[in-house]
C-alpha cells in the first residue's frame, strides 16, 4: 500500500500575504475557506505536485517562520530564475554530489530547499 503525503502546514502571520507570495511563485490556490470564526483554510499546491501546503488561521500552532520544506525540481537554474523573476530572493545554485540546490524563504521566514536530482534511485 502506498502512503502519500497530502498536506503540510506552513505557519504564517498574514494569510493573504502568504497566499499572494505562494501564488507569485507558481502555486495554485486550490481552496480558500473561512470555515468558522478563527479557522481559515487556504490550500496551495506547487506546480506538478501531488502534495499541497496549507496556510491559514487556526490550522497549526507552529510558530510562523519555523517550517522547513524540501521539494524536487527538474532544473535548479530554471527554478532559481523563476523565483528571481517573481521578485523572490533566492540563493545561488549550491552544487552538491547528491543534487543541485536553491534556497529561499517566504515572507515569514519559512525555509524552502529546491533540489534538482541527476537521477532518483528506485525504491
Amino acid at each position: 500500500m502506498d502512503w502519500k503525503i497530502e498536506l503540510i502546514p506552513v505557519p504564517v502571520t498574514d494569510v493573504d500575504r502568504a497566499k499572494d507570495f505562494y501564488q507569485s511563485v507558481g502555486f495554485n490556490a486550490d481552496h480558500d475557506h473561512q470555515v468558522q470564526e478563527g479557522l481559515r483554510f487556504v490550500q496551495l499546491t506547487p506546480p506538478g505536485s501531488a502534495c499541497s501546503i496549507v496556510v491559514g488561521e487556526g490550522v497549526t500552532d507552529m510558530t510562523p517562520g519555523t517550517q522547513q520544506i524540501q521539494v524536487v525540481v527538474a532544473d535548479a537554474e530554471v527554478a532559481r530564475k523563476q523565483l528571481l523573476d517573481a521578485g523572490v530572493q533566492a540563493s545561488d545554485v549550491d552544487v552538491q554530489p547528491w543534487g543541485n540546490f536553491v534556497y529561499f524563504s517566504d515572507p515569514d521566514g519559512n525555509k524552502w530547499s529546491l533540489q534538482a536530482l541527476a537521477s532518483r534511485p528506485n525504491g
